[in-house]
């Protein structure tokens, strides 16, 4: 499984990272921001998820799902973010997100966030 995350900060990405590595996750592909993610993402092939944070400078998780979704991709997306109110939720939501987590989370609650939206395919 490989996995594209996006967060502005490098402590961050390293430790979701290695969350992610710990579980069923063979490749984390990392990015800063929502440009360089679009950069990384390409075409979108190989990637079967995105993780991203939701405040980072030059575009935000918001603006990257969106964009991520205009251009026709269907993968299951995540929002890790500190954002808890109820009207920011529905912003994610509606942009096209198919789960939220929300900071700070241990690596029991990422496992059971991941497996709503990818079943581990070792469990198959």
């Amino acid at each position: 499984m490989k996995v594209l995350l996006v967060d502005d900060s490098g402590v961050m990405r390293k430790i979701i990272a290695r969350g992610l590595n710990s579980l069923w996750v063979d490749e984390v592909v990392e990015a800063a921001d929502g440009v360089e993610a679009l950069s990384k993402f390409g075409d979108g092939v190989g990637f079967d998820m995105i993780l991203t944070d939701w405040n980072m400078p030059n575009m935000n998780g918001l603006e990257f799902v969106k964009a991520v979704r205009n251009d026709g991709h269907k993968l299951p997306i995540m929002m890790i973010t500190t954002e808890t109110e109820k009207s920011q939720v529905l912003l994610a939501i509606q942009a096209g997100v198919n789960d939220y987590l929300v900071k700070p989370f241990d690596q029991e609650t990422l496992q059971k966030k991941l497996e709503r939206v990818i079943p581990n395919p070792t469990l198959a």
